[in-house]
């Protein structure tokens, strides 16, 4: 079952310094119809404007996945993880476990920045709060979906669930398939361009609930960036989350 979500029914909010795009409930938004996806708790389209800064705050119990769509990622937490900045391309996971402080800046005082962040609920209560970033390439993820976050690590930044995330900026005419395995789900978004999710037409901003189907086939009718976040749909939430998700 493919559920196509346009880019006008994502909540909006304009702060002046910031503008975000909020997939689900978040903060003062309140969606009972998209309150999650999954193991996916959070996903948010944020941009920045130069030289500003979103404050230290404080989470845990979740993992805070982080992928730079354009300008420079700059970060500052309270566990000595590396301060970036980050270019384009880039991911970073910040496991807030047992609680820690966490801050996102734009880095470059001149350009805006935007980047995509995810919570993933993680399977063990309590982690070690750790930073964990990578720097992929334009050439990495062309015409392919590039997993660039997974369970394993090796080659991608690892994350402590049973959840992939992968990327790709796909040329006109370019189509690849996302494999979807059994009790598993896939949220795709459209970053920029233009595309057929399953052959329905989709747009810069739009995203798409798949699940229940063995596979995603997305065609870049137009040059496109876009995400795709694979997670377990059921699954036993630990720590705070524990009877809530």
């Amino acid at each position: 079952m493919l559920q196509i979500r346009r880019d006008s029914e994502i909540h909006d909010i304009e702060g002046g310094w910031f503008h975000a795009r909020w997939h689900f409930s978040f903060d003062t938004y309140r969606d009972p119809d998209n309150d999650s996806f999954g193991a996916m708790r959070v996903f948010n389209d944020d941009r920045l404007i130069p030289g500003a800064v979103w404050p230290l705050h404080p989470h845990r119990d979740v993992e805070g996945l982080t992928y730079v769509v354009e300008g420079l990622f700059g970060h500052e937490d309270s566990v000595g993880g590396p301060p970036g900045p980050l270019p384009a391309g880039s991911v970073q996971r910040m496991t807030l476990g047992s609680g820690a402080l966490h801050s996102e800046r734009n880095a470059s005082p001149d350009e805006p920045m935007r980047f995509i962040q995810l919570w993933i609920l993680p399977n063990t209560a309590d982690l070690p709060p750790e930073v964990e970033q990578r720097v992929f390439s334009e050439a990495d993820r062309t015409n392919r979906l590039l997993p660039v976050i997974g369970p394993r690590g090796d080659d991608v930044v690892k994350v402590h669930q049973d959840a992939w995330v992968y990327v790709a900026r796909l040329d006109g005419g370019v189509e690849v398939v996302h494999p979807i395995a059994q009790g598993r789900g896939a949220y795709a978004y459209l970053i920029a361009g233009r595309a057929e999710f399953d052959g329905q037409p989709v747009a810069t901003g739009d995203a798409a609930k798949v699940t229940q189907q063995p596979e995603l086939r997305i065609k870049a009718t137009h040059p496109s960036e876009l995400i795709v976040v694979d997670v377990p749909m059921e699954f036993e939430p630990v720590g705070i989350w524990r009877g809530r998700v």
